[in-house]
């Protein structure tokens, strides 16, 4: 089978990327177009695979800073034409399946709809985008919302990663989707012999992601909490924190396991597409605290697995003050923690590929020779 494998760009390792890793693994010899490869910032192992890009790669200055290019993606991947091959699967969150597929079966696997297309109140205000540059924008925005929905239109099959995402993509579509959750490695934690005093809070250090909220906490309560991840909010949130509140920077993938192992709680403070940072703390063995909404009402069971609260900074604060981490079995969270591992996912997303491609054989359609 003649697979395509379609991102929005490769200039920087997130939960997408590791979820085109995974796909990458689970068919190895499809290319990978996307609009932008950013090749020395990437981990070494893409160099292996068949990365083909956009004209856009050739842009001053692309690679650092790809969202001020935000017009010329739908341009980018409308240009491309995957008509010659059996099966296309977009992973996208951006313009991904923008693309051409002419009679071949078109895979969404959404991350969700462009956030600052369908969402765009709520990710400029997040971003600070001047007021007189919202006002300019909203016409051109209008327009992509319109060509995004017909886009989608094109899409054969959408798999949503959350019960959330699904939502949107109902909003913003008026399609259906299949969820199956994103992979997690989760076979690289487990649960530690105690924990220590400490909370933890891992990502980007970017607004949207709200870690000002688990700043501001813990620096009330004065509750030592960790802080790791880099962005251009972490200026603006050691302001923010008191003494109790230490910023880690990167953290290494090979300190990882103690640092979840070792934690009294998770803290996801904003409210995720999907997350797998809290999956990863529960494969450690270790309950979440997080905000009632997003991925994480997929991930974490309350009372169980983790708490949740309801968004605001005094919310978060009262639930911190009666959490008690020893009432949570570390079994029981790893437990859960399991049914999004790597092996799932690739089950789950062998089954629907080869129910997709059953369903064009019946209908009689060829499909293009292995090349």
């Amino acid at each position: 089978m003649n697979v395509a494998l379609v991102h929005d760009w490769l200039n920087q390792r997130g939960g997408a990327e590791y979820v085109m890793e995974v796909l990458h693994e689970q068919y190895p010899a499809a290319p990978v177009y996307t609009s932008i490869y950013w090749r020395d910032h990437m981990p070494a192992a893409y160099r292996a695979w068949d990365i083909r890009t956009t004209w856009m790669n050739r842009l001053p200055f692309v690679h650092q800073h790809h969202q001020p290019y935000l017009p010329f993606y739908p341009l980018a991947f409308r240009g491309i034409d995957l008509s010659a091959y059996d099966l296309v699967i977009s992973n996208k969150s951006g313009f991904a399946h923008w693309v051409r597929t002419g009679g071949a079966p078109h895979i969404c696997y959404c991350l969700t709809p462009s956030r600052y297309v369908w969402d765009f109140d709520d990710y400029v205000a997040n971003e600070r985008v001047p007021a007189a540059l919202r006002a300019a924008l909203r016409p051109y925005i209008k327009l992509l919302r319109r060509q995004d929905r017909a886009a989608a239109d094109r899409v054969d099959h959408f798999i949503a990663i959350s019960s959330e995402v699904q939502g949107r993509i109902r909003r913003a579509y008026g399609r259906g989707s299949t969820i199956i959750h994103p992979p997690v490695d989760t076979g690289r934690f487990g649960p530690a012999p105690d924990f220590d005093d400490y909370y933890l809070s891992l990502g980007r250090l970017v607004p949207y992601k709200r870690v000002h909220l688990a700043v501001e906490a813990c620096t009330r309560l004065s509750l030592p909490l960790l802080v790791g991840g880099s962005g251009r909010d972490r200026e603006r949130l050691e302001a923010l924190a008191g003494p109790t509140v230490k910023f880690l920077g990167r953290v290494a993938d090979a300190d990882l396991p103690a640092l979840y192992a070792r934690c009294r709680a998770f803290v996801l403070p904003g409210q995720e597409d999907f997350a797998i940072t809290p999956v990863e703390a529960q494969a450690a063995g270790r309950p979440v605290i997080a905000s009632r909404g997003g991925g994480a009402l997929d991930t974490v069971v309350e009372g169980e697995t983790g708490a949740f609260f309801d968004e605001t900074l005094e919310s978060l604060v009262e639930t911190l003050e009666r959490f008690d981490p020893r009432t949570y079995d570390p079994a029981r969270i790893t437990a859960n923690a399991r049914r999004f591992d790597v092996s799932a996912f690739k089950q789950k997303i062998g089954e629907y590929v080869a129910r997709v491609m059953t369903e064009k054989a019946e209908r009689g359609e060829k499909s293009h020779p292995v090349r």
